[in-house]
């Protein structure tokens, strides 16, 4: 035989000993889990809204990724926050996924049931306990029920500026990403199973004080999605703290604050994230990489301290030096990086992040394992009167630094997508 052909055989029976890379799956399930009867609402600390009606469903999603082994849940709920406490208790009836891959997010409606358990002002507490049990027990059994529906898929990722009237920043209207990024799950027939839009937008087009108990801009963006044969919808909020919120201004200085603009908002959206996704080419059998940090924040602020002591969810106690700490996951999927962020982040620190990670599409999923209010910079903190409401309902100071660093060096140390 030919040194040639020596080399050809050779590297044939190395090609026929190397693994193959394991087949990639996705599945995904949804609960409903709009309270009947009603329940007041929740738009932010203290006693929650009386509601008379309600407009589209409050639901739960579950999105579960396969390969090689490694599986990840990605759920997003239809609530203002949905704190680790809870998110904890959810983890411990799951099986066949391990804790630590579990992504609880939270859209940031500001028009569904309290999951925080705010004091009311009045010695008692805005949370309704037998609901939120409820949604423990769906929020489990829905990511259980995906992880049963996992079946062959290849995936699509795009980035895109979303363009139209959908979002703003209330305090500088341009100070806000207009960017989306979509992750879509295809199965082998060509159909899609699910498609992730994540995106910065307070969803409060309604408010909790207009008597409705609603997914608010959410709940058209999943039903324009499945009209268009998108599959499952899945919003994972990103970078909108301080204040990214539903662009639905009209003239004069009023607000259009009525379900037709949701509708218009949601459905804009969704429509947006279709077209940045089309032209996206497909990955077969995309390579999956988790991996998860516990980081420590130091509580600055009274307020918040109080929020955990008073509330009936069972928060733990602060450790030492007044500190919390909170899951933080980062994720490689195909040419996909997502960081999780425990809070609402203002967009600086989105841009910040997004420019130093390392995937081909960077990802922020806001509102996720934790919800502990807005993240600053230690800059932007207290140094300018509009940042007042915020900067209270803040850990403190240093939360955005702390966060920064810690996530960024998960990512320089985490494989390259």
């Amino acid at each position: 035989m030919t040194p040639r052909f020596k080399s050809l055989a050779s590297l044939l029976l190395v090609a026929m000993t190397l693994p193959a890379l394991a087949e990639f799956k996705a599945g995904i399930a949804v609960r409903i889990i709009t309270p009947d009867p009603l329940l007041p609402v929740s738009g932010g600390v203290g006693p929650s809204n009386p509601v008379k009606e309600k407009k589209g469903e409050i639901t739960l999603r579950a999105l579960v990724f396969e390969q090689s082994g490694i599986r990840l849940a990605i759920v997003s709920s239809d609530f203002l926050g949905f704190p680790s406490v809870l998110g904890n208790r959810v983890r411990a009836k799951v099986q066949g996924i391990p804790a630590d891959n579990i992504l609880i997010g939270a859209t940031h409606a500001h028009s569904s049931p309290d999951m925080y358990g705010f004091p009311d002002g009045q010695g008692g507490f805005a949370c309704d306990l037998k609901y939120v049990d409820r949604v423990v027990e769906s929020m489990a059994a829905a990511i259980t029920e995906a992880t049963s529906n996992l079946k062959p898929a290849s995936l699509k990722v795009a980035t895109g500026v979303a363009k139209g009237k959908i979002a703003y920043n209330y305090y500088a209207d341009a100070l806000y990403d207009p960017r989306c990024h979509v992750l879509q799950a295809i199965a082998p027939d060509g159909k899609p199973i699910a498609t992730l839009v994540n995106y910065a937008v307070h969803p409060e087009v309604l408010g909790s004080d207009a008597g409705i108990c609603s997914p608010d801009l959410i709940g058209p963006l999943y039903d324009r999605l499945a009209g268009k044969g998108a599959g499952v919808g899945i919003f994972m909020n990103s970078a909108q703290g301080g204040m990214v919120t539903a662009d639905n201004r009209a003239p004069g200085g009023k607000e259009h604050r009525s379900y037709e603009e949701c509708i218009r908002i949601g459905q804009l959206l969704a429509d947006e994230a279709l077209r940045i996704l089309a032209p996206a080419p497909t990955q077969e059998n995309p390579p999956l990489y988790v991996t998860a940090r516990r980081i420590k924040f130091p509580v600055e602020s009274k307020m918040m301290l109080e929020i955990t002591r008073l509330s009936p969810l069972g928060y733990p106690p602060p450790e030492e030096g007044n500190k919390i700490s909170a899951q933080v996951n980062l994720i490689n999927l195909g040419n996909a990086q997502i960081l999780t962020i425990p809070g609402e982040a203002l967009p600086n620190i989105g841009y910040y992040l997004k420019r130093k990670m390392h995937g081909t599409h960077n990802l922020l999923f806001g509102l996720t394992n934790d919800a502990f209010g807005y993240i600053l910079t230690k800059v932007d903190f207290n140094s300018f009167h509009r940042y007042d409401y915020i900067c209270r309902t803040s850990l403190g100071e240093m939360t955005g630094e702390i966060y920064m660093e810690q996530a960024l060096r998960m990512a320089d140390e985490s494989p390259r997508p």
